[in-house]
Parts: structure tokens; sequence; C-alpha cells
């Protein structure tokens, strides 16, 4: 028979809590873990950050820019959510994807936070091929539907 797994008391990745058994008070650990749940699954937040907003609403999410202050001091690139009057933090990791309400669009965990290329449509030069034109305008019109890309 195999060893049975030892826990530590959070997740690896997101930091969610564990409940043990004899463990006091389980509700603040389990609502804990389902408010980071509930903040990481879908994750949309409203923008990117250094310190928190004066009046944020229950439930909102934020990213911490790389010089946080005040009550988001030593988060950097988590992810803030406003739940129950206080900040819950959730540390990134590597190719999470959030919807940045402010950009309308997908931001990536690569080391850092990084938002898609600005993408022009086609202009100029000597050969005008109208269909390609259309094609291609067609296809950045869909990516920046789909929030993939930011249109310029």
């Amino acid at each position: 028979m195999s060893d049975p797994i030892a826990f530590t008391s959070r997740t690896s990745r997101f930091g969610i809590p564990f409940l043990f058994s004899g463990q006091a008070q389980k509700e603040f650990y389990i609502n804990e873990a389902f408010a980071l749940v509930d903040a990481l699954l879908q994750p949309v937040v409203e923008g990117l950050a250094n310190s928190p907003p004066v009046e944020p609403l229950e439930g909102s999410c934020w990213l911490v820019d790389g010089s946080p202050a005040d009550a988001w001091s030593g988060h950097a690139a988590d992810i803030a959510c406003y739940q129950a009057g206080s900040w819950l933090f959730a540390p990134a990791a590597e190719g999470m994807r959030v919807f940045d309400r402010a950009s309308g669009a997908y931001l990536q965990f690569r080391n850092g936070w990084s938002s898609p290329e600005t993408i022009a449509p086609p202009s100029g030069g000597s050969n005008v091929d109208i269909e390609a034109r259309a094609a291609i305008a067609s296809l950045i019109n869909a990516l920046g539907a789909g929030g993939l890309i930011i249109q310029g």
C-alpha cells in the first residue's frame, strides 16, 4: 500500500487553502477557497494599477503593477480581488490569461503580464489588391472582436 499524500496548508499554484480534520473554524478556510476559485475561474480584471481604487466594487479584480503601494505592497503581478471588504491576492501562474476590461483584450502572464500587439490595417504599396486587403481587414476585425489583438 502506498503512503498517504501529505498536503501543505495551501495549494502550490494559487495558494487556495486546504481543510484538515479537526481544523477549527473551517468555514473561514472554505470561504477563502471559494473566493479564490471565483476570482480565478474565467478571470476578468478591471485593469492594471499600483494601488487599490478608492471605492472598489465587491468582487472586482485588478492586476497589481510593478510598484505596488498601500494595501497592495508586496503583491507585484498578483491578481487583487476585493472580497467581503478586504483584498484577497492570487499569484500569477505562467501561461495564465485574464480578460482586461480597460483594454478590451486578453493579457497573458509570461514573466510578467503582456498585452497583444496593436495591428494596423494594410496601407500603401505599389500594387493594391482590394480582395487581399478586405480579407486582411476581416481577419484583423475578427481577432480584435475576440480580444486577441488590439486594433489600430
